[in-house]
């Protein structure tokens, strides 16, 4: 029997079957599923989709790029993000401290004086991550910044979803960017 992972499991209310009434061959996985709000049964198969609705087959398009119907390659996985550069990593920090303790000092009567230790939780988590896993552009993640916040708010700090906003804000518009610069700037 052909195990099958559903996408929507609450909505797949047959048990996965290895025989179908799909003219695929045997040798092929297949699942049915049965989605209430469409009064629709599909079928399918590792290269074809069975409508029972339309009573027809389609091509998978998942599949319709392989020569082998059962691998499934995944484009995005064959691409490779450079590694963290530490240079940059330094550079972009400091950038980041000077920016944001320049932001947070004016909401005075958010932070008080905890302006200094607010700036230096922020930035240290930044910086772990600019070191670790930024690899470039469309690598930029939010959970350093929620870690922010949930940092501040674990050690009683005041105005941690602030400061993970300000940080987050300033990420989005300069780290991607200054990247490219970089990189153009220090061609090897």
């Amino acid at each position: 029997m052909a195990s099958a992972t559903y996408l929507f499991p609450s909505l797949s209310l047959l048990q996965s079957s290895s025989s179908s009434s799909s003219s695929s061959s045997s040798s092929s996985s297949s699942y049915s599923s049965y989605y209430p709000f469409s009064s629709n049964f599909v079928s399918i198969s590792s290269s074809h989709i069975y409508n029972s609705k339309s009573n027809h087959f389609i091509n998978n398009p998942l599949f319709r790029n392989s020569r082998n119907p059962r691998r499934l390659t995944c484009r995005a996985a064959e691409y490779k993000f450079p590694d963290p550069i530490p240079e940059f990593a330094e550079a972009e920090t400091e950038k980041f401290r000077t920016h944001l303790l320049d932001k947070l000092s004016k909401k005075d009567d958010l932070f008080g004086d905890s302006v200094q230790e607010v700036v230096g939780i922020c930035t240290e988590i930044l910086s772990t991550f600019l070191h670790t896993e930024y690899g470039g552009p469309g690598t930029l993640l939010v959970i350093p910044f929620i870690d922010m916040a949930d940092t501040l708010n674990e050690r009683g700090l005041p105005g941690g979803p602030q400061a993970a906003r300000a940080a987050v804000k300033w990420a989005q518009k300069h780290v991607d960017k200054d990247w490219k610069e970089w990189n153009g700037n220090n061609s090897r």
